[in-house]
């Protein structure tokens, strides 16, 4: 993935971006999610990261939305394919992160934050209809994160949780 003539911009937990310009978008995940979502014509697209699959709390009306929340960045992801002239189905998905954070705390592998994260992220685009071309989820360890808005890929490092001699590096 080259990185010459592309701005870098970074997310934290709870940042989303899209954009039409050509840029590689970076971020970490451990338990968090992220979701790329890329027009194959117009060469246009977004990221987030989300921490959680919804808020729990009882929310007051006009509210801005959370992109620290699965629920918030899908309506902020259709906000902006909106905003395009675009429909949501015509969009790619790839799916990132969910990963296992707490290896040795005896936690049920299938009710983890992560897994939660995951199949909510899952849920929500199908129930859309985008079509998801990759759900790199769940195992031990974080991912870094580039994507490249200009070519719809996405370049990812998994780091296993216990030691750095277990990296896989991979292009989605």
């Amino acid at each position: 993935m080259s990185t010459q003539n592309h701005e870098k911009i970074i997310l934290h937990p709870g940042d989303f971006c899209f954009t039409e310009n050509p840029v590689h978008i970076h971020t970490l995940l451990g338990s968090c999610i992220s979701i790329t979502l890329w027009h194959p014509v117009s060469h246009i697209g977004g990221m987030c990261h989300f921490t959680l699959p919804k808020y729990m709390g009882k929310r007051l009306p006009n509210t801005k939305l959370d992109g620290r929340y699965a629920e918030d960045v899908m309506q902020m992801f259709k906000q902006e394919v909106a905003k395009r002239h675009t429909d949501i189905t015509e969009y790619e998905a790839k799916i990132f992160g969910g990963g296992n954070m707490m290896r040795d705390s005896g936690e049920n592998i299938d009710d983890t934050v992560g897994t939660r994260n995951a199949a909510a992220a899952m849920q929500l685009l199908m129930a859309e209809g985008v079509n998801i071309l990759v759900a790199a989820v769940g195992e031990f360890g974080h991912r870094r994160l580039v994507f490249d808005v200009e070519k719809g890929e996405v370049w990812v490092r998994h780091i296993q949780k216990e030691a750095d001699t277990n990296i896989k590096n991979s292009v989605a």
